[in-house]
């Protein structure tokens, strides 16, 4: 039987609300990648608030990004908004509807807009595609307490409603497996720009070690000031360390290092705008420290995997970084506390050999994730759902 679709016929729709590089983060960056690529072989649109001045439809880069509604702000008191969620939801209906698709990719987050993405394959008959970024099941009480009940019906139902759901890590896909989807689940990891990542030089800086992201509950970065005062302490010398991102808990946590004695060892760079800045960082350090318990596949990972830098997590139950670390080979998976965390960051600092060897492991890792293979995964994955 001949196929309808072929590799260079597809028209594709990107649904997240927060848009790149007004909004960074690792699901707007994916998209971001993967839109760029796909869009020199097929018709992409994306569709998300609208952050630009001018007509809310306009074409960048190949891309056609439709703006469905003003940028709402995302997080309220720390959490994302549902308010926005459910606006954004509504906003997108007459936008979506009116594109003729082949293939909708609806991302996980924040679950209602896979609504919206539903009625339009059963009206455009499109294909509807959600991209999974993390499972919360139980973790929704204690995310929102009792009203997390409601949370966790949200997410069982939005998984009935792709028949093809694209996990980004064999991890998130076991997870899915316990809450019965495992036909039509093809995993898609996420990527990076190798051969770019190369030419950033360093930064003018000599950090033992760096940590990138969001500053809230969940990262535990207080476990990291912790392992800092105990290595420290151990030493009899002082680290330099660097923490790029901001968020709800950064007052906290510089108040937490002036208590611990370690403010002069820790810098807060903030919020750090320019992505190659960002990476200068990372190639400046020895190290990437995660303690965060819960993670998707955090692209921080793999950009200091491309970087030769090679990475420290903890072992947690709804930790899927844990899947994006090679125990032993591009880095270390410890136990959630300071003091793992603080034994692995000695022993990583004491033997330049193993820094080297877990450095080029790293590289390797970081190399095989180039965006160019993850764009053609992407593609076959398109194309079965359509043929």
């Amino acid at each position: 039987m001949c196929s309808k679709y072929s590799v260079s016929s597809l028209r594709i729709g990107f649904v997240y609300d927060a848009v790149y590089p007004w909004e960074k983060g690792g699901a707007q960056k994916r998209i971001r990648e993967l839109a760029t690529r796909l869009a020199e072989d097929h018709e992409v649109h994306l569709f998300g608030m609208k952050y630009w001045e001018g007509p809310d439809r306009m074409k960048k880069d190949g891309i056609v990004y439709h703006g469905v509604c003003e940028p709402y702000e995302l997080y309220t008191d720390g959490r994302r908004s549902i308010a926005q969620a459910i606006k954004f939801a509504a906003a997108l209906t007459k936008p979506l509807l009116r594109e003729n698709l082949d293939v909708v990719d609806c991302q996980q987050f924040p679950y209602f807009p896979v609504f919206t993405s539903k009625a339009h394959e059963l009206v455009r008959q499109s294909e509807l595609v959600v991209t999974w970024y993390e499972v919360w099941d139980d973790y929704w009480y204690d995310y929102l307490g009792p009203v997390g009940l409601g949370g966790k019906a949200v997410e069982r139902a939005t998984l009935k409603l792709g028949n093809t759901v694209i996990p980004i890590s064999d991890y998130i896909a076991d997870d899915l497996a316990k809450l019965g989807k495992t036909e039509n689940v093809h995993v898609v990891e996420n990527g990076v720009d190798y051969d770019a990542l190369q030419e950033i030089p360093a930064a003018d800086a000599d950090w033992d070690i760096v940590y990138v992201g969001r500053l809230s509950e969940h990262k535990r970065v207080e476990h990291l000031l912790q392992a800092v005062d105990i290595i420290s302490s151990r030493r009899g010398s002082d680290l330099n360390v660097c923490i790029v991102g901001d968020g709800p808990e950064r007052d906290d946590l510089e108040r937490q290092a002036r208590d611990y004695g370690v403010d002069d060892q820790v810098e807060f760079l903030g919020f750090v705008e320019a992505d190659e800045d960002v990476i200068a960082n990372i190639k400046a350090a020895k190290m990437f420290v995660l303690p965060s318990i819960r993670e998707g596949f955090p692209n921080t990972i793999l950009e200091s995997n491309a970087c030769g830098v090679p990475s420290i997590v903890v072992d947690h139950p709804e930790n899927g970084s844990t899947a994006v670390v090679d125990d032993g080979v591009t880095g270390f998976v410890v136990d959630p506390t300071p003091e793992a965390i603080a034994d692995r960051v000695e022993e990583i600092l004491a033997d330049p050999n193993l820094q080297e060897q877990l450095s080029d492991g790293a590289r390797e890792y970081g190399q095989a994730h180039d965006w160019s293979n993850i764009v053609t995964e992407l593609e076959e994955v398109y194309l079965n759902t359509l043929n």
